[in-house]
């Protein structure tokens, strides 16, 4: 809103200083500090109002450490982060930007779907909260949403090198890449990223090749399938690790980070050329998203770090996560999740292996073993003995590394 209100006034007043809004930088550093102050300064309120209205958090005793003296702990914080993510996005970002429409979509959904959960487990003081397949139809529902929306909205583009004569009856532009003159196209495509793989660029239609002629009409069943799973299974991942105080939150941060830097890259065409990766037209504009989800979280994990003051509930984790990986589907980075979420695969992964095995093992032998103390792989650590804030402060190491090596894997050939 503010973004258009100061272009107007630029354009037709000269008001000094009003043109600085036009920058992508400034107003992501103000989406930032906005979303620092929404999330810390009004965040004691929405606290101090959840404590009043006593909506605190209900622990099953698991037989950890200190657990029990968190009951009580208000939960459904996740609103302070919804909302240090919507009012920057609103008033800095351009809102006709089809990628800022889709995240905003994206946030809202998810946080009322993860707000019901929250809402019945403490309101109608159900444990169990919504169900798990009402759950996974709003993540299905939302990967459709986006998957479609990509697949055939007419905005969202990439733009690829072309050899003459060129095969799409779109205009050709030339420019230099150094030395080198190069034609390209902005084109409808189902490339995405993916490392160590030739010009680290991969189409989903190529998975149906063994098809035969005539596989790439089926391109977008495999686009949409890989949406799917990747949306519901980081979406689900990051409400499984955050268990302990600060986790899910700080890693977040780190991912959140890691995303704005590909975003800004993939969307400048000076710096895509230089690296040699996918440029995006328009995507750019989700630095600005990227900056208020990245301040929303550092704001909160000030409420939310050990020993903890608030819960961000589902209201938050199925945000935050849906929200990394609809953010990564965007910038064609989807590929780079396993590495880049690296945190949220694994606890995802510790769940699945210890309730297979388990299973497994009950029917075979009549008794159900595990693999670890305890699932996810958090609760395993706290079983051996470790505390919480060294968990936490490994598991950031550990995110750092990762997002590092995601940085680094689009040089590598």
């Amino acid at each position: 809103m503010l973004y258009y209100l100061f272009n107007y006034l630029n354009k037709n007043y000269s008001i000094p200083g009003a043109g600085v809004f036009q920058y992508l930088t400034f107003r992501m550093a103000m989406a930032v500090i906005v979303s620092l102050l929404v999330t810390t300064v009004y965040g004691r309120r929405l606290i101090d109002y959840l404590r009043f209205k006593q909506v605190g958090e209900t622990v099953r005793n698991l037989g950890l450490e200190g657990q029990m003296q968190k009951s009580g702990t208000p939960t459904m914080g996740g609103v302070i982060i919804l909302l240090g993510i919507l009012i920057p996005t609103l008033l800095f970002a351009q809102l006709d930007n089809i990628y800022i429409i889709m995240m905003l979509v994206t946030t809202v959904w998810l946080g009322a779907i993860g707000f019901l959960d929250d809402y019945i487990k403490v309101f109608k003081k159900n444990k169990e909260g919504l169900a798990g397949r009402f759950k996974i139809t709003g993540q299905v529902g939302l990967a459709l949403f986006i998957g479609f929306t990509m697949y055939f909205n007419s905005n969202i583009l990439i733009r690829q090198e072309v050899q003459l004569p060129v095969k799409y009856d779109v205009p050709v532009r030339f420019h230099m890449r150094g030395d080198k003159p190069v034609y390209t196209q902005d084109i409808k495509s189902t490339k995405t990223t993916m490392p160590f793989y030739k010009n680290n660029e991969f189409d989903y239609g190529k998975v149906l090749k063994f098809l035969g002629k005539g596989y790439e009409h089926y391109a977008l069943v495999v686009f949409m399938f890989f949406t799917i799973i990747i949306i519901t299974f980081i979406s689900n991942g990051a409400n499984i690790t955050d268990g302990i105080d600060g986790l899910a939150t700080g890693t977040s941060a780190i991912i959140g980070l890691t995303l704005a830097i590909l975003a800004y890259v993939s969307g400048n065409t000076l710096i895509a050329d230089y690296l040699n990766i996918m440029y995006i037209p328009n995507s750019a504009e989700l630095v600005i998203f990227a900056g208020a989800f990245v301040g929303a979280c550092v704001g909160f994990l000030w409420y939310n770090s050990y020993p903890a003051q608030v819960f961000m509930g589902d209201t938050g984790s199925l945000a935050i996560g849906g929200i990394i990986a609809v953010f990564a589907i965007m910038i064609r980075k989807e590929l780079l999740i396993p590495v880049l979420c690296g945190i949220f695969v694994v606890e995802n992964f510790s769940v699945m292996i210890q309730v297979g095995w388990f299973k497994w093992t009950k029917k075979r032998f009549g008794e159900g073993r595990r693999v670890f103390l305890m699932a996810p792989l958090h609760h395993h650590y706290q079983k051996k003995g470790f505390h919480e804030s060294k968990i936490v402060t490994r598991f950031y190491i550990i995110c750092i590394m990762l997002a590092i090596i995601t940085v680094i894997t689009l040089k590598l050939r």
